[in-house]
């Protein structure tokens, strides 16, 4: 059967995706990039907020719109914490809730009765053509939460700790090497909490990753910044740069009484040390982070702390969330809600800050030479035969640049000068290819 499979909300419902289309092509199925073309799609939805789960109805309808004869297939934290309204959706054949997602290739050609393919399966070829178009993989080595967070409704749709053996990630990461891939993400909706169902934890899982591997970039997802033991920066100073210095650390508040309403387990002042440990242990750390305005309760004094607090650490990037109640968390009954005028307000003056951080934090890096992995090409705009590449630094920046015609950088790993400051307002740098070599075709990491 041909499977379309799309995802909405985080990192981890990518992990997933990837994870699924490897399955189903081991399977002998053929996972193709069109909705139309496809006997059964598969959606892994949201619902962290009602907004996201408000998108992920309209993402179903509209593929069922576009493929009304396809088997529709729903999964992720929508259909977990809403299965009869996910079922009740026109055209949904089958509700998976978190718990069964693991099994979810077994399901969907179990109980929707679709033939495979085994010609494909048995071709190595065929199992690794839409591997080979992608250069970054997302690998799931956790799932569930056992923090309490009071505006987040993930430890009910994600439920228990759940985490990987360092064998089975060690497997995968190989296989993904095997396929091309330049940088694998590792990611779980806790990932600090790695391993304490497995008596480890995350810093035993990359230390070992780093010596059983030699896949060019590690890359860490979100981490909550109170699971960060002390030997923790001690991982860069090993594995040859592999280990790449970004992270992302979601504060959420910079203001310690909003903080205890989240009911985090950081406060301002613990953030602000571990973020000095970090930056002494990780030569040019990248850090962005998540913050959420107009949580209930928070005054105009609340909000000046977190401005002033945002702009003490010097964030790379902020993620700028408007609260918007969820039900089933605690956040939603909270009194003293913040109105919505006010809050678009906050909402545009903290994301101006955001911009003018991430403005001089790109122009601080201009004149640099870093490792950039090139991920996509396209014709250049300027009609002289040239492709315009894109990518992304080791420290996360996104970089463009422009190559003959004839040359494909796609998944090589190059030093490129940084040369200037993108966009209107900025959000990327151009760069200079320090070694003009590269043959055409060669899309290997170099």
């Amino acid at each position: 059967m041909n499977v379309f499979l799309t995802a909405l909300g985080c990192r981890l419902n990518e992990a997933e995706l990837e994870s699924w289309e490897r399955g189903f092509r081991a399977a002998g199925h053929a996972v193709v990039a069109s909705p139309q073309s496809a006997q059964v799609v598969v959606v892994n939805t949201c619902a962290v907020t009602a907004e996201a789960a408000r998108k992920s109805r309209k993402l179903i309808g509209g593929l069922h719109r576009r493929n009304p004869s396809a088997r529709l297939v729903v999964t992720g934290c929508f259909a977990e914490l809403e299965p009869e309204a996910a079922a009740g959706l026109y055209g949904v054949d089958l509700v998976l809730g978190n718990r069964d997602k693991d099994h979810l290739v077994a399901r969907v050609a179990g109980e929707l009765d679709v033939a495979a393919m085994p010609v494909l399966a048995a071709d190595p070829d065929g199992a690794h053509a839409f591997r080979a178009a992608h250069t970054r993989a997302f690998v799931k080595v956790q799932d569930g939460c056992r923090n309490q967070c009071s505006f987040c409704v993930v430890t009910v749709a994600r439920g228990e700790e759940r985490s990987r053996t360092v064998e089975e990630v060690i497997a995968e990461v190989r296989a993904l090497e095997a396929d091309g891939v330049a940088e694998v993400v590792l990611c779980g909706v806790h990932l600090g909490g790695y391993g304490d169902d497995l008596g480890l934890d995350l810093v035993t899982l990359v230390d070992r990753l780093l010596r059983a591997t030699s896949i060019p970039r590690v890359r860490l997802s979100s981490l909550e910044p109170w699971d960060l033991p002390d030997e923790f920066g001690a991982l860069w100073g090993g594995g040859g740069g592999r280990l790449l210095p970004h992270l992302h650390l979601p504060l959420q508040s910079g203001s310690d009484p909003v903080l205890r309403r989240m009911a985090r387990r950081c406060m301002t002042a613990s953030f602000a040390r571990l973020v000095d440990r970090l930056r002494g242990a990780i030569p040019d750390l990248h850090l962005t982070t998540d913050l959420i305005v107009g949580f209930p309760g928070e005054s105009d004094g609340d909000f000046r702390d977190t401005l002033a607090f945002a702009g003490r650490i010097g964030f790379a990037h902020i993620h700028v969330f408007p609260f918007s109640p969820r039900e089933g968390t605690r956040a939603a009954s909270l009194l003293d809600p913040v109105a919505p005028a006010l809050i678009r307000e906050r909402v545009g003056e903290l994301a101006a800050l955001a911009a003018r951080m991430r403005e001089q934090h790109l122009a601080r890096a201009v004149g640099q030479t870093r490792a950039v992995l090139w991920e996509t090409g396209e014709r250049g705009a300027s009609g002289d035969g040239a492709r315009r590449f894109t990518g992304y630094t080791d420290t996360y920046l996104k970089v463009e640049t422009e190559a003959p015609v004839d040359v494909d950088l796609e998944n090589r790993i190059e030093p490129v000068r940084l040369a200037g400051l993108a966009g209107s307002p900025p959000d990327r740098l151009t760069g200079t290819r320090t070694d003009t070599s590269a043959a055409a075709g060669s899309a290997r990491p170099g």
